[in-house]
């Protein structure tokens, strides 16, 4: 039993992860200098200095820069001293979610203005797999330089390994094995099994969100994205959907499969529709509040997501645990029905609700899903 995903489990509504284990992991370092610098000496991060003060932040908030939208907040700023010289590293946490909206550009900006600093890292610290060779070292040919290292949660865990005498250590391993993060780069007998099955999976869900649900969902709603779900959104979000824009990428809609990569193999995905607002987007507040009021006049069959937390993107969900359909003796039949049901319920919510038009965006289909323009959203952290 873990001690951190009971306390997490406590949280109602969207569970923090990424916040919390940043919380957990800095907290933890902060009380071992010792092993937060044979860590960063490791991955040869930093040389051999004695540092006299050693400072670990979270949750840091920085002012726009000029050439920023808007403001950047950090998940673990360390600043190393030698009483003559400081150094400061920035680390971007992230366990299921990735660097959709360009936030490391942003991060490198920041290290790079700030004052009387000797050296700049920007560390980028993932679960799973998300490459970043377009960041260059140093990092965006920014002067001052900032070195950038891109890292695996599953190196930390190995290391960490090291220390298990720590009952702090050894909570922290518990909870990164539960979600997920102490994998290595070995494929497991599950990943085989996903590759051998993975086009007929990729059939089935392909048939649920055929011909006929998409010509009722552009019908409701005015479009469709590339007429077909993207293996792109599967790889990048954990969903393989249909969705058309109202309003750029500020105000869309999503149907079809979410949650396609849960932490634990005893998840199940969900099906169904969610309409997001973006945090910047001007309508914000008044689509905030026409979600609010159907979540509070339907709160059995819609769920809310991040509808008051800034920055975020914000959701409502319409959805039911693929669980629920294995009983049935016809299942994509089910499903189909239920998409079909969906569609019905957001139209409906459309109309009493929302005091203005949405218009969708359709383009024609593509032969390639997986060429499709992937949308700016934050719908992966959620899964």
């Amino acid at each position: 039993m873990s001690l951190f995903t009971n306390l997490l489990n406590l949280h109602s509504g969207n569970k923090p992860r990424e916040d919390f284990f940043t919380e957990i992991v800095a907290y933890f370092l902060s009380l071992n200098n010792d092993i937060l610098l044979d860590w960063l000496k490791h991955h040869s991060i930093i040389s051999d200095d004695n540092y006299s003060s050693i400072k670990i932040s979270t949750q840091q908030e920085h002012q726009a820069l000029a050439i920023h939208t808007e403001d950047s907040r950090l998940d673990i700023v360390v600043e190393l001293s030698t009483g003559l010289n400081t150094d400061v590293i920035f680390i971007e946490s992230k366990i299921g979610a990735k660097d959709g909206n360009n936030a490391l550009k942003k991060y490198a900006d920041i290290l790079s203005n700030l004052p009387n600093v000797r050296h700049r890292i920007l560390i980028y610290i993932t679960r799973d797999y998300d490459p970043k060779e377009e960041i260059k070292t140093p990092a965006f040919n920014l002067e001052p330089k900032v070195s950038f290292y891109q890292l695996r949660w599953h190196q930390f865990y190995a290391r960490l390994q090291q220390h298990t005498t720590d009952i702090l250590a050894q909570e922290i391993l518990i909870f990164m094995r539960k979600n997920g993060m102490s994998h290595t780069n070995q494929f497991s007998s599950v990943d085989l099994l996903t590759m051998v099955n993975y086009n007929k999976t990729l059939n089935l869900m392909e048939s649920t969100l055929g011909e006929e649900v998409q010509r009722e969902f552009k019908l409701a709603f005015g479009g469709v994205i590339n007429g077909a779900a993207s293996r792109t959104q599967w790889k990048w979000s954990s969903r393989y959907i249909i969705y058309t824009r109202f309003s750029g990428n500020n105000f869309w809609c999503g149907l079809g499969y979410f949650n396609l990569n849960p932490d634990s193999s005893t998840e199940y995905p969900y099906l169904g529709i969610c309409l997001e607002v973006s945090s910047g987007f001007v309508e914000r507040p008044k689509i905030i509040e026409s979600m609010q009021n159907v979540i509070n006049d339907k709160p059995n069959i819609w769920t809310p997501e991040n509808l008051t937390i800034l920055p975020a993107w914000s959701a409502i969900f319409y959805r039911k645990s693929l669980q629920e359909f294995l009983s049935e003796k016809d299942q994509l039949s089910a499903i189909k029905l239920f998409f079909q049901e969906s569609i019905k319920e957001l139209k409906t919510v459309q109309e009493q609700y929302f005091d203005f038009p949405w218009k969708g965006v359709s383009i024609e289909a593509t032969t390639e899903g997986d060429k499709e323009e992937y949308p700016d959203t934050s719908l992966s952290s959620i899964a």
